[in-house]
């Protein structure tokens, strides 16, 4: 067993991230025994519903674009575990996850001891994983860490860090028996991570959600910088393998047109977010160097959205899993592919919007195969099915057993006419098995 797998069936013994614990005094807790290390370093931390790890990835980017060693903490990893922590844009080594976690195992007795003592339970596989993460960073050491939000904001494990910039991409519902079913009120909860005398830099909200960042970032005397009022925007254009767009900002500056390696409108919001966010961060009235933007979205990717994993035939994935997600999906399939057919392979889990999901993507839907995802929470594929039928009628629905029986499937539609493509979508857990699968049968792609 390596060091890195040895971390993970360790924090597996946990309670899992899909089981978060309203609560942060655990964790800091956790954190001072360790040497509070999430002080140790300046932070922009990425909270919102969609967006937030290909937002996160790219101010990283231009982080290290601008000269200073990054530590990048995402979630959930795709394949490998170690891809929630990376340090200057590499999945951090195992062996020193593995020297990090046995550090933390002294604070992790004395803080599950003294939460068993008072009735609470023992740490969670999150909050371990927060503190590992920073643990890791400030071992490096880093010059800044791009923190990504776990699940909602104000509670989450992450939210110990003390940071410089608070970034929300777009707002919507997911996770609402957790967060909240009304767009206010998990804004409220994200607006948590705002901290006092920051600075806060928005994608363009809904107006209740809009309204609870204002007046979170008006309480802690933070200044609020929002897409379309304050930073633009400005052009959009569909390109060879991306988008080529034109920004206005937070300086002012109207950048030369850049180049974003990524498919869809969602993606150039994204880079328009990360680049507002890297000039807060510097300091708003300060434009970026051109070489920096060229050089920080030249070497952008972004795992599992529109990933290829396949070329014969052409099979994309995408980790979209809600209505929103799902959304961007089917915008940025519509404009960047001329597929002339395009089969679905699909999978959620129970928690999700199914049906919503369902009808969303339906536009782009020429046939389906559902799947189970490899996890207990995974909706039967019966189950699937039913909601498939209902919610995109006329259109062939297949069941299959498993992934690779669904991929099968797919791509044997696929290969029977020019112009058909697979896109595997409604899980980031499906997503990561794609890839892996992918990767193991040689589609030379992933």
């Amino acid at each position: 067993m390596t060091g890195a797998e040895r971390v993970y069936a360790a924090l597996l013994e946990r309670v899992g991230e899909a089981q978060p614990r309203p609560r942060i005094d655990p964790v800091r807790r956790l954190a001072e025994l360790a040497g509070s290390p999430q002080l140790s370093f300046p932070v922009i931390q990425v909270a919102g519903t969609n967006g937030k790890t290909s937002t996160s990835r790219a101010i990283a980017s231009l982080m290290r674009a601008h000269g200073l060693r990054t530590g990048l903490f995402t979630s959930p990893h795709l394949v490998d575990f170690t891809e929630r922590f990376q340090l200057d844009g590499e999945s951090v080594d195992g062996d020193v996850l593995a020297a990090a976690w046995d550090e933390l195992q002294v604070p992790l007795e004395v803080v599950d001891a003294e939460l068993a003592e008072a009735g609470h339970g023992r740490i969670t596989f999150f909050e371990a994983l927060a503190v590992l993460a920073f643990a890791v960073f400030a071992d490096a050491p880093v010059d800044v860490a791009v923190v990504e939000v776990g699940m909602g904001g104000e509670w989450d494990a992450t939210n110990i860090v003390d940071a410089r910039v608070a970034v929300f991409t777009p707002i919507d519902l997911d996770h609402t028996s957790i967060l909240g079913s009304d767009v206010a009120t998990i804004a409220r909860t994200k607006a948590g991570i705002i901290k006092s005398g920051s600075v806060v830099v928005s994608a363009a909200q809904e107006p209740d959600a809009l309204a609870e960042l204002a007046e979170a970032a008006e309480r802690h005397d933070a200044a609020l910088a929002v897409l379309g009022r304050d930073f633009a925007l400005v052009d959009d254009r569909l390109a060879v393998g991306g988008r080529q767009i034109d920004v206005v900002g937070l300086s002012g500056q109207s950048y030369d047109p850049i180049f974003v390696p990524l498919f869809g409108h969602h993606q150039a919001e994204n880079a328009a977010l990360a680049i507002a966010a890297a000039e807060a961060f510097f300091g708003a009235s300060r434009p970026l160097p051109e070489e920096v933007l060229d050089d920080g979205f030249g070497s952008l990717t972004s795992p599992g959205r529109l990933q290829l994993i396949g070329t014969d035939p052409v099979v994309y994935v995408d980790a979209a899993h809600n209505p929103h997600g799902a959304a961007a999906l089917v915008s940025a399939v519509s404009e960047s592919f001329t597929f002339a057919e395009l089969a679905l392979v699909v999978g959620v889990l129970e928690e999700k919007d199914v049906s919503g999901l369902m009808a969303t993507l339906a536009p782009i839907a020429h046939r389906v195969t559902v799947a189970p995802v490899d996890s207990p929470r995974s909706i039967p594929a019966g189950d699937l099915q039913q909601i498939a039928e209902d919610e995109i009628p006329g259109t062939p629905i297949e069941i299959a057993e498993s992934l690779p029986e669904a991929l099968e499937e797919a791509r044997g539609w696929a290969m029977r006419a020019e112009g058909r493509a697979v896109l595997v979508v409604g899980s980031v857990l499906l997503a990561g098995e794609a890839i892996a699968f992918a990767r193991s049968e040689g589609w030379g792609a992933a």
